[in-house]
């Protein structure tokens, strides 16, 4: 259940990395609500890892979930924000995926 916890919190990572992103490109109550939606997802997402920290290791648990929130926010910028897909951007993207992957498999 922590490994759960600790995914959905990882895609709340993105999800305020994308609303900070998002913030920054409007005016008026359109960026009041991507701050709020900042907010929302922030707090959500540190509260799934603080949950799954209760049963994970402290160091196993950050590396995933800044993991996850770093290979979505960089695939969001790509397909959404128009960011570089070069080779090397994705080679490394894929290496973090590895390693994420390869922190479940050694972690009790």
């Amino acid at each position: 259940m922590a490994w759960i916890l600790l995914i959905i919190g990882g895609f709340f990572e993105v999800g305020f990395t994308t609303c900070l992103n998002k913030a920054k490109e409007t005016v008026g109550t359109e960026s009041v609500l991507w701050i709020a939606g900042f907010f929302v997802s922030l707090s959500l997402s540190m509260y799934l890892l603080y949950k799954a920290t209760q049963t994970l290791p402290m160091g196993t648990a950050y590396a995933v979930w800044t993991g996850i929130g770093a290979v979505g926010t960089a695939i969001i910028g790509v397909v959404f924000f128009k960011e570089p897909a070069d080779f090397l951007r994705l080679f490394f993207i894929f290496t973090l995926i590895a390693s994420i992957i390869g922190l479940k498999f050694v972690t009790n």
